[in-house]
């Protein structure tokens, strides 16, 4: 049977993908920002291959008074096997650029994803416990409340906002894992038709696609009353008529009960403008849905009031809008006049 073989392009990238991964114990895997009005920087839990780095000894000073376990480096015996871990996949993808065998390709590909999964699904059960198994006789003890953080994405955590995301070394990882599937299944179009060229100008433009759909924000998050609550004034969102969101270019979401706090909270510059990626603002008639600001009709009147006396309402239809202006006896605005 003959062996098969691929092709020069598959190898070299092989081999670049062994050495990016070699990268990966030098810089940090993960992160978890935590923000909070107390700390405006942030604080952040930085995960490398063999070590915790960023805030830590800060974080679990607050953590000590809501009774969850401190976070050392030793006590992770993931630190101890995931170096070694890595320096495999990264002599693996070297190897098999230099054996160049399909089979051994498919082999790699397998076991990196299998990898993967396993790395996931343990990053979940550490934060699991890590959040649920609390100290009993902490100073600060609400019935019910467990603090685990996202496995990825925003979570809120009493007055802190957590927010997880990869780092350098943990996009490198996703950038290897794709690459990997577009050389075997750029191998297996080659096998199937007869060995055509693998187009790499092709192969580029789809892991461009992939990275540019994985950067994408999120769309606006249907707010929910009595439950969600104002990231400027703290209050309970109670009325969806006057509700607002701001979404960062990372799909952090912020929500807010008024126009008067989500244009408060910009001119705070608590988050800077090249940061935001969209503003939206409920619709005052119809089921309240989120209108990105750019597209709705703004009323201004003092004979509005919205929960913290904000006087400004959206509207999605002209015709609706046109029937509350003379209602309130309000002023078209326009967006850029209330946040220039």
């Amino acid at each position: 049977m003959k062996i098969q073989k691929i092709n020069i392009i598959s190898r070299i990238l092989l081999a670049i993908c062994g050495g990016a991964l070699l990268l990966v114990l030098q810089v940090p895997m993960w992160r978890i920002e935590l923000n909070a009005p107390q700390y405006p920087e942030g604080l952040n839990l930085l995960i490398y291959a063999s070590k915790l780095g960023g805030n830590v000894d800060i974080i679990n000073g607050l953590n000590h008074y809501i009774g969850m376990k401190t976070l050392h480096s030793p006590d992770f015996f993931e630190f101890t096997l995931l170096p070694y871990l890595i320096i495999f996949f990264a002599t693996a993808c070297i190897a098999v650029s230099l054996l160049g065998r399909r089979k051994w390709l498919n082999l790699l590909f397998i076991l990196f994803v299998c990898f993967g999964v396993v790395a996931m699904i343990d990053f979940w059960r550490w934060e699991y416990n890590y959040g649920h198994n609390l100290n009993p006789e902490a100073a600060i003890i609400v019935p019910g409340m467990a603090y685990q953080p996202p496995l990825i994405g925003f979570k809120q955590l009493l007055n802190f906002g957590a927010y997880s995301t990869p780092d350098i070394g943990g996009w490198i990882f996703v950038a290897v894992g794709v690459l990997l599937l577009l050389m075997v299944y750029a191998e297996w179009r080659i096998f199937k038709k007869n060995k055509i060229r693998f187009n790499i100008s092709q192969a580029a433009a789809t892991l461009m696609i992939i990275i540019s759909l994985s950067g994408c924000t999120t769309g606006p998050e249907a707010l929910v009353l009595g439950k969600d609550n104002c990231n400027f004034c703290k209050m309970t969102i109670s009325d969806n008529r006057f509700g607002a969101e701001l979404i960062t270019r990372k799909g952090k979401i912020y929500k807010y009960d008024d126009s008067h706090c989500l244009l408060a909270f910009l001119k705070s510059e608590t988050i800077p403008e090249k940061d935001i990626a969209d503003i939206y603002i409920a619709d005052f008639s119809g089921n309240h849905t989120l209108i990105n600001t750019n597209k709705a009709f703004l009323l201004q009147s003092d004979s509005i009031s919205g929960p913290m006396n904000g006087n400004i309402i959206a509207f999605e239809s002209s015709t609706q809008m046109k029937a509350a202006k003379e209602k309130y006896k309000a002023e078209l605005v326009v967006w850029k006049q209330l946040y220039p």
